[in-house]
């Protein structure tokens, strides 16, 4: 229970991050944000990773590589989540990450060799309908935006695939850091073309809120997982759909169409059964057989 609150937390913090960004859209470019944001967190990070021993332990050839390629995929995932969160409704975009899970199913079963039964099969297939329910392909409820948001599930299910390769030694400060600092400087870059402007005391507040909430999330979400058991924790995830909704209503007085929250209840239902089924065949794995 103390994992789960911790990850129910951690996912608060994410979708805080989320609200603190929103509210900066049209007043300061992506590319100034994501730059003085993550500069900020990966020296937190780095100090972090210097306190817990990492730079002691480092990352092999392998890992270094793979922390790259996690990195470059977060550049995607950034650019591509932030362009359609600036443009449609927090809860919206929330909702269709919460399938990130089911791809990242569907991807370890192709490229990592995981089983996948017939029945995490049918939960990844409704899931993808309620995706399409929240995003409306048709000529009123479709824009590219909605796009974006599919693409950003792609670049997490890469990001996320790329993670799981890496090996237990692998210090997880250490990884996030360099992910976040190939966010800064790839956006950074990026930003040489564009004009930045002047801080206010509110944008200056919620760039400040943003670095302090998002290294909240990182602690938090490592914690749950050391304090918890995996299976029972993971699906705590799916809070974030709870708080998008509700700091989505105060905040911008957004609120979804109906379809669109029967879209999210079925992502979110097939997510959970998804877990409930490998939780099942884990613990089926672990009871020794009975016959000779």
């Amino acid at each position: 229970m103390k994992g789960a609150l911790i990850m129910a937390l951690s996912m608060a913090l994410f979708t805080l991050n989320d609200v603190f960004m929103k509210s900066l859209a049209g007043e300061v470019s992506l590319y100034q944000i994501l730059t003085l944001r993550n500069g900020a967190v990966t020296l937190v990070l780095l100090a972090l990773a210097a306190r817990t021993g990492a730079f002691r332990r480092g990352l092999s050839r392998r890992d270094a590589g793979l922390a790259v390629i996690r990195g470059l995929a977060e550049v995607a995932t950034a650019y591509f989540f932030l362009n359609a969160l600036f443009n449609m409704p927090l809860a919206n975009v929330t909702a269709v990450l919460q399938s990130a899970p089911l791809v990242v199913m569907v991807a370890a079963a192709i490229f990592l060799n995981e089983p996948v039964g017939w029945r995490r099969a049918s939960a990844v297939a409704a899931g993808f309908v309620g995706v399409l329910l929240i995003v409306r392909p048709g000529p009123e409820g479709f824009n590219i935006f909605a796009i974006y948001t599919l693409i950003a599930v792609g670049c997490i299910t890469v990001r996320d695939i790329v993670t799981r390769k890496l090996s237990r030694e692998a210090p997880t400060f250490l990884v996030t850091a360099i992910t976040s600092g190939l966010v800064c400087v790839a956006f950074g870059l990026y930003s040489v073309n564009v004009e930045w402007v002047a801080l206010t005391p509110v944008s200056g507040g919620l760039i400040l809120g943003a670095v302090v909430v998002i290294v909240g999330a990182y602690i938090c979400s490592v914690q749950a997982m050391r304090v918890g058991e995996v299976s029972f924790v993971s699906p705590f995830r799916y809070t974030a759909l709870l708080w998008a909704l509700l700091l989505g209503f105060v905040v911008f007085g957004d609120f979804p169409a109906p379809l669109t929250l029967l879209g999210a209840a079925i992502v979110v239902g097939s997510g959970l059964y998804s877990f409930y089924r490998e939780l099942q065949v884990t613990r089926r794995a672990a009871v020794p057989s009975t016959r000779p």
